[in-house]
Protein backbone atom coordinates (compact mmCIF):
# COMPACT_ATOMS: atom_id res chain seq x y z
CA UNK A 1 0.00 0.00 0.00
CA UNK A 2 1.09 3.39 -0.94
CA UNK A 3 1.87 6.00 2.08
CA UNK A 4 -0.44 8.57 2.50
CA UNK A 5 0.27 11.79 3.19
CA UNK A 6 -1.80 12.25 6.37
CA UNK A 7 0.50 9.60 7.82
CA UNK A 8 3.91 11.93 6.72
CA UNK A 9 1.67 15.14 8.06
CA UNK A 10 0.79 13.72 11.63
CA UNK A 11 4.10 14.94 13.59
CA UNK A 12 3.59 18.31 12.57
CA UNK A 13 0.25 18.52 12.87
CA UNK A 14 0.64 16.96 16.60
CA UNK A 15 3.05 20.36 17.36
CA UNK A 16 0.85 22.96 15.23
CA UNK A 17 -1.23 21.23 18.28
CA UNK A 18 0.60 21.62 20.93
CA UNK A 19 1.62 25.50 19.79
CA UNK A 20 -2.02 26.09 20.04
CA UNK A 21 -2.96 24.71 22.90
CA UNK A 22 0.24 26.87 24.66
CA UNK A 23 -0.93 29.72 22.50
CA UNK A 24 -4.36 29.43 24.56
CA UNK A 25 -3.29 28.59 28.01
CA UNK A 26 -0.91 32.23 27.98
CA UNK A 27 -4.06 33.87 26.99
CA UNK A 28 -6.09 32.38 29.83
CA UNK A 29 -4.23 31.87 32.44
CA UNK A 30 -1.74 35.15 32.21
CA UNK A 31 -3.86 37.59 30.15
CA UNK A 32 -1.18 37.90 27.63
CA UNK A 33 -1.42 39.15 24.14
CA UNK A 34 -1.56 36.60 21.31
CA UNK A 35 2.29 37.91 20.65
CA UNK A 36 3.02 37.62 23.88
CA UNK A 37 1.66 33.89 24.16
CA UNK A 38 3.35 33.47 20.88
CA UNK A 39 6.38 34.17 22.19
CA UNK A 40 6.03 31.96 25.61
CA UNK A 41 4.78 28.76 23.71
CA UNK A 42 8.20 28.94 21.22
CA UNK A 43 10.42 29.63 23.87
CA UNK A 44 8.67 26.83 26.22
CA UNK A 45 8.87 24.00 23.25
CA UNK A 46 12.04 24.99 21.82
CA UNK A 47 13.57 25.71 25.44
CA UNK A 48 15.36 27.95 24.14
CA UNK A 49 15.58 29.78 27.63
CA UNK A 50 15.21 33.03 26.18
CA UNK A 51 13.53 36.12 28.87
CA UNK A 52 10.06 35.89 29.80
CA UNK A 53 7.58 38.30 28.68
CA UNK A 54 7.18 39.38 32.05
CA UNK A 55 7.03 37.26 35.62
CA UNK A 56 4.71 34.28 35.41
CA UNK A 57 2.01 33.96 38.48
CA UNK A 58 2.11 30.25 40.19
CA UNK A 59 -0.31 29.23 37.75
CA UNK A 60 1.45 30.00 35.06
CA UNK A 61 4.65 28.27 36.30
CA UNK A 62 2.41 25.13 36.64
CA UNK A 63 1.63 25.26 33.13
CA UNK A 64 4.84 26.00 31.81
CA UNK A 65 6.13 23.13 33.64
CA UNK A 66 3.37 21.47 31.74
CA UNK A 67 3.88 22.62 28.51
CA UNK A 68 7.46 21.34 28.87
CA UNK A 69 6.65 17.88 29.16
CA UNK A 70 4.21 17.70 27.07
CA UNK A 71 6.44 19.60 24.04
CA UNK A 72 9.03 17.06 25.20
CA UNK A 73 6.98 13.90 24.65
CA UNK A 74 5.80 15.23 21.65
CA UNK A 75 8.72 16.18 20.17
CA UNK A 76 10.32 12.93 20.89
CA UNK A 77 7.51 10.98 19.42
CA UNK A 78 7.76 13.50 16.11
CA UNK A 79 11.29 12.59 15.74
CA UNK A 80 10.91 9.06 15.95
CA UNK A 81 7.94 9.23 13.45
CA UNK A 82 9.93 10.82 11.38
CA UNK A 83 13.19 9.10 11.35
CA UNK A 84 11.04 5.97 11.16
CA UNK A 85 9.74 7.27 8.04
CA UNK A 86 13.33 8.08 6.58
CA UNK A 87 14.84 4.50 7.28
CA UNK A 88 11.21 2.69 6.00
CA UNK A 89 11.58 4.99 2.88
CA UNK A 90 8.44 5.97 3.23
CA UNK A 91 9.02 9.79 2.46
CA UNK A 92 10.70 8.90 -0.79
CA UNK A 93 7.87 6.07 -1.31
CA UNK A 94 5.32 8.89 -0.71
CA UNK A 95 6.63 11.36 -3.19
CA UNK A 96 7.32 8.65 -5.79
CA UNK A 97 4.16 7.73 -5.63
CA UNK A 98 3.06 11.54 -5.57
CA UNK A 99 5.13 11.74 -8.92
CA UNK A 100 3.86 8.80 -10.20
CA UNK A 101 0.06 10.24 -9.80
CA UNK A 102 1.16 13.66 -11.47
CA UNK A 103 2.45 11.30 -14.84
CA UNK A 104 -1.03 9.79 -14.99
CA UNK A 105 -3.19 12.35 -14.19
CA UNK A 106 -1.29 14.23 -17.70
CA UNK A 107 -2.77 11.19 -19.43
CA UNK A 108 -5.21 11.35 -22.15
CA UNK A 109 -6.46 9.11 -24.71
CA UNK A 110 -3.93 6.32 -23.17
CA UNK A 111 -4.85 2.73 -22.57
CA UNK A 112 -5.22 0.85 -19.11
CA UNK A 113 -3.42 -2.81 -19.19
CA UNK A 114 -4.75 -4.69 -16.00
CA UNK A 115 -2.00 -7.65 -15.00
CA UNK A 116 1.18 -7.42 -16.29
CA UNK A 117 1.85 -11.37 -16.75
CA UNK A 118 2.99 -12.60 -20.55
CA UNK A 119 -0.05 -11.17 -22.05
CA UNK A 120 -0.19 -8.28 -20.42
CA UNK A 121 3.99 -7.65 -21.35
CA UNK A 122 3.83 -8.51 -24.73
CA UNK A 123 0.73 -5.75 -24.87
CA UNK A 124 2.94 -3.33 -23.21
CA UNK A 125 5.64 -3.84 -25.62
CA UNK A 126 3.89 -3.40 -28.58
CA UNK A 127 2.17 -0.28 -27.58
CA UNK A 128 5.53 0.96 -26.71
CA UNK A 129 6.53 0.06 -30.54
CA UNK A 130 3.17 2.35 -31.68
CA UNK A 131 3.88 4.92 -29.20
CA UNK A 132 1.29 4.40 -27.43
CA UNK A 133 1.00 5.48 -23.71
CA UNK A 134 -0.40 3.57 -21.27
CA UNK A 135 -0.07 2.47 -17.68
CA UNK A 136 -0.13 -1.10 -15.94
CA UNK A 137 -2.39 -1.87 -12.93
CA UNK A 138 -0.90 -4.54 -10.97
CA UNK A 139 -1.98 -5.92 -7.72
CA UNK A 140 0.85 -8.90 -7.18
CA UNK A 141 2.80 -6.63 -4.32
CA UNK A 142 6.06 -8.12 -4.56
CA UNK A 143 6.21 -7.82 -8.22
CA UNK A 144 5.93 -4.08 -7.79
CA UNK A 145 9.82 -3.38 -7.60
CA UNK A 146 11.07 -5.52 -9.88
CA UNK A 147 9.01 -4.59 -12.49
CA UNK A 148 9.77 -1.11 -12.02
CA UNK A 149 13.52 -1.69 -12.17
CA UNK A 150 13.24 -3.86 -15.34
CA UNK A 151 10.67 -1.47 -17.07
CA UNK A 152 11.32 1.89 -15.68
CA UNK A 153 9.61 4.01 -18.70
CA UNK A 154 6.47 1.77 -17.80
CA UNK A 155 4.00 3.88 -15.61
CA UNK A 156 2.72 0.89 -12.53
CA UNK A 157 -0.09 1.33 -10.68
CA UNK A 158 0.16 -1.12 -7.45
CA UNK A 159 -3.53 -2.12 -6.70
CA UNK A 160 -6.68 -4.23 -8.11
CA UNK A 161 -7.92 -3.26 -10.91
CA UNK A 162 -11.18 -5.00 -9.61
CA UNK A 163 -11.39 -1.95 -7.45
CA UNK A 164 -13.19 1.32 -8.90
CA UNK A 165 -10.90 3.51 -7.15
CA UNK A 166 -7.97 2.10 -8.61
CA UNK A 167 -9.57 2.43 -12.11
CA UNK A 168 -10.10 6.00 -11.39
CA UNK A 169 -6.08 6.45 -10.15
CA UNK A 170 -5.59 4.90 -13.82
CA UNK A 171 -7.77 7.75 -15.67
CA UNK A 172 -10.08 5.46 -16.44
CA UNK A 173 -12.64 8.44 -17.37
CA UNK A 174 -9.61 9.92 -20.06
CA UNK A 175 -8.61 6.36 -21.48
CA UNK A 176 -9.15 5.53 -24.99
CA UNK A 177 -8.80 1.60 -24.23
CA UNK A 178 -8.57 -1.17 -21.40
CA UNK A 179 -6.92 -4.30 -22.00
CA UNK A 180 -7.94 -6.96 -19.09
CA UNK A 181 -5.46 -9.61 -18.96
CA UNK A 182 -5.86 -11.85 -15.77
CA UNK A 183 -5.47 -15.16 -15.64
CA UNK A 184 -8.89 -15.59 -14.11
CA UNK A 185 -12.25 -15.28 -16.08
CA UNK A 186 -14.46 -13.96 -13.07
CA UNK A 187 -11.66 -11.36 -12.53
CA UNK A 188 -12.00 -10.37 -15.95
CA UNK A 189 -15.81 -9.78 -16.20
CA UNK A 190 -15.92 -7.69 -12.99
CA UNK A 191 -12.94 -5.35 -14.23
CA UNK A 192 -14.69 -5.43 -17.75
CA UNK A 193 -18.34 -4.41 -15.68
CA UNK A 194 -16.56 -1.71 -13.77
CA UNK A 195 -15.09 -0.23 -16.94
CA UNK A 196 -17.89 -0.09 -18.54
CA UNK A 197 -20.01 1.66 -16.05
CA UNK A 198 -17.20 4.33 -15.46
CA UNK A 199 -16.63 5.22 -19.23
CA UNK A 200 -19.41 4.30 -21.47
CA UNK A 201 -17.01 4.72 -25.03
CA UNK A 202 -14.08 3.21 -23.36
CA UNK A 203 -13.14 0.46 -26.03
CA UNK A 204 -12.24 -2.94 -23.95
CA UNK A 205 -10.39 -5.60 -25.10
CA UNK A 206 -10.30 -9.44 -22.15
CA UNK A 207 -8.77 -12.01 -22.04
CA UNK A 208 -10.40 -15.41 -21.86
CA UNK A 209 -9.45 -18.93 -20.70
CA UNK A 210 -12.81 -20.63 -21.34
CA UNK A 211 -14.97 -20.62 -24.39
CA UNK A 212 -18.20 -20.11 -22.09
CA UNK A 213 -16.71 -17.06 -20.28
CA UNK A 214 -16.26 -15.34 -23.71
CA UNK A 215 -20.09 -14.78 -23.96
CA UNK A 216 -20.09 -13.51 -20.51
CA UNK A 217 -17.21 -10.96 -21.69
CA UNK A 218 -18.99 -9.96 -24.14
CA UNK A 219 -22.68 -9.02 -22.49
CA UNK A 220 -20.54 -7.38 -19.79
CA UNK A 221 -19.23 -4.83 -21.94
CA UNK A 222 -16.28 -5.86 -23.81
CA UNK A 223 -15.37 -4.91 -27.41
CA UNK A 224 -13.20 -7.47 -28.09
CA UNK A 225 -12.43 -11.22 -26.28
CA UNK A 226 -9.12 -12.79 -26.87
CA UNK A 227 -8.40 -16.67 -26.27
CA UNK A 228 -4.59 -16.73 -25.96
CA UNK A 229 -4.64 -20.61 -26.30
CA UNK A 230 -7.18 -21.13 -29.25
CA UNK A 231 -4.73 -18.13 -31.04
CA UNK A 232 -1.75 -19.97 -30.55
CA UNK A 233 -3.54 -22.94 -31.97
CA UNK A 234 -4.67 -21.56 -34.81
CA UNK A 235 -1.34 -19.69 -35.73
CA UNK A 236 1.04 -22.54 -34.82
CA UNK A 237 -1.23 -24.72 -37.53
CA UNK A 238 -1.25 -22.16 -39.89
CA UNK A 239 2.35 -21.80 -40.04
CA UNK A 240 2.40 -25.40 -41.45
CA UNK A 241 -0.34 -24.42 -43.83
CA UNK A 242 0.46 -21.56 -44.71
CA UNK A 243 4.10 -20.52 -43.48
CA UNK A 244 5.46 -17.98 -45.62
CA UNK A 245 1.95 -15.87 -45.25
CA UNK A 246 2.21 -16.13 -41.49
CA UNK A 247 5.49 -14.86 -41.47
CA UNK A 248 4.80 -12.05 -43.54
CA UNK A 249 2.43 -10.59 -41.15
CA UNK A 250 4.45 -11.45 -38.32
CA UNK A 251 6.77 -9.31 -39.58
CA UNK A 252 5.07 -6.00 -40.28
CA UNK A 253 3.44 -6.33 -36.69
CA UNK A 254 6.06 -7.76 -35.27
CA UNK A 255 9.08 -6.08 -33.10
CA UNK A 256 11.12 -6.64 -36.41
CA UNK A 257 8.75 -4.99 -38.61
CA UNK A 258 8.27 -1.66 -36.23
CA UNK A 259 8.86 0.65 -38.58
CA UNK A 260 6.00 -1.20 -40.72
CA UNK A 261 2.13 -0.13 -40.12
CA UNK A 262 -1.49 -1.40 -41.14
CA UNK A 263 -3.90 1.44 -40.18
CA UNK A 264 -6.90 2.20 -40.51
CA UNK A 265 -7.77 6.04 -41.69
CA UNK A 266 -10.97 7.52 -41.21
CA UNK A 267 -12.84 9.75 -43.27
CA UNK A 268 -12.39 12.69 -40.85
CA UNK A 269 -9.16 11.67 -40.52
CA UNK A 270 -8.41 13.03 -43.70
CA UNK A 271 -7.55 16.41 -45.22
CA UNK A 272 -10.34 18.27 -46.04
CA UNK A 273 -9.53 18.25 -50.05
CA UNK A 274 -9.64 14.30 -50.17
CA UNK A 275 -12.99 14.54 -48.81
CA UNK A 276 -15.69 12.09 -50.90
CA UNK A 277 -12.50 11.77 -53.74
CA UNK A 278 -11.80 8.51 -55.15
CA UNK A 279 -9.50 5.92 -53.50
CA UNK A 280 -7.09 6.70 -56.74
CA UNK A 281 -7.03 10.45 -55.92
CA UNK A 282 -6.50 9.64 -51.91
CA UNK A 283 -3.41 7.32 -52.79
CA UNK A 284 -1.68 8.96 -55.28
CA UNK A 285 -2.41 12.84 -53.06
CA UNK A 286 1.45 13.92 -52.39
CA UNK A 287 2.71 10.38 -53.51
CA UNK A 288 3.19 9.53 -49.76
CA UNK A 289 3.96 5.68 -50.69
CA UNK A 290 1.22 4.09 -48.66
CA UNK A 291 -0.84 0.94 -50.01
CA UNK A 292 -4.28 0.25 -49.72
CA UNK A 293 -5.38 -3.08 -48.54
CA UNK A 294 -9.50 -2.75 -47.96
CA UNK A 295 -12.01 -0.26 -46.90
CA UNK A 296 -14.71 -0.55 -44.34
CA UNK A 297 -18.15 1.57 -44.81
CA UNK A 298 -20.34 3.01 -42.89
CA UNK A 299 -21.86 -0.11 -42.10
CA UNK A 300 -19.09 -2.13 -40.85
CA UNK A 301 -18.85 -4.02 -43.51
CA UNK A 302 -15.32 -4.77 -45.32
CA UNK A 303 -14.11 -4.68 -48.90
CA UNK A 304 -10.65 -6.14 -49.69
CA UNK A 305 -8.78 -4.64 -52.86
CA UNK A 306 -11.55 -2.22 -53.45
CA UNK A 307 -11.45 -0.81 -56.91
CA UNK A 308 -9.74 2.35 -57.61
CA UNK A 309 -12.73 4.20 -58.45
CA UNK A 310 -14.42 3.81 -54.76
CA UNK A 311 -15.73 7.33 -53.28
CA UNK A 312 -14.24 7.58 -50.18
CA UNK A 313 -17.59 9.03 -47.97
CA UNK A 314 -18.63 9.95 -44.57
CA UNK A 315 -18.27 7.09 -42.00
CA UNK A 316 -15.71 4.95 -43.71
CA UNK A 317 -12.37 4.03 -43.34
CA UNK A 318 -9.61 2.91 -45.23
CA UNK A 319 -6.76 0.48 -43.89
CA UNK A 320 -3.17 1.20 -45.26
CA UNK A 321 -0.03 -0.60 -45.49
CA UNK A 322 3.18 2.00 -45.08
CA UNK A 323 5.76 3.30 -42.61
CA UNK A 324 4.64 5.89 -39.65
CA UNK A 325 5.52 8.54 -41.78
CA UNK A 326 3.64 7.91 -44.74
CA UNK A 327 0.69 7.20 -42.75
CA UNK A 328 0.83 10.27 -41.10
CA UNK A 329 1.70 12.57 -43.96
CA UNK A 330 -1.21 10.82 -45.71
CA UNK A 331 -3.77 11.98 -43.05
CA UNK A 332 -2.15 15.36 -43.48
CA UNK A 333 -0.57 15.62 -40.02
CA UNK A 334 2.84 16.08 -41.71
CA UNK A 335 3.24 18.82 -44.83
Amino acid sequence: MQPKGWELLQPLMLLILIASIGITGYMIVEDFRFVEALYMTVITITTAGFTEVRPLSDDGRIFTVCMLILSWITLAWAITRIIQHIINGEINKYFKFRKLMNAVNKLNNHVIICGFGRNGQQAARTLGLHNQQFVVIEKRHELVPKMGEEHNHVLFIHGDATDDDVLKKAGIDRASALISSLPVDADNVFIVLSARSLNIKIRIISRASEHSSAQKLKKAGADHVIMPDRIGGTHMATLVSKPDVIEFIDYISGEEGESIHIESVDYQQLPAPLHDCSLREIMDWKKTGVNCIGVRNGEGRFQINPPDELQIKSGMKVFVLGTRAQIEKMKGNID
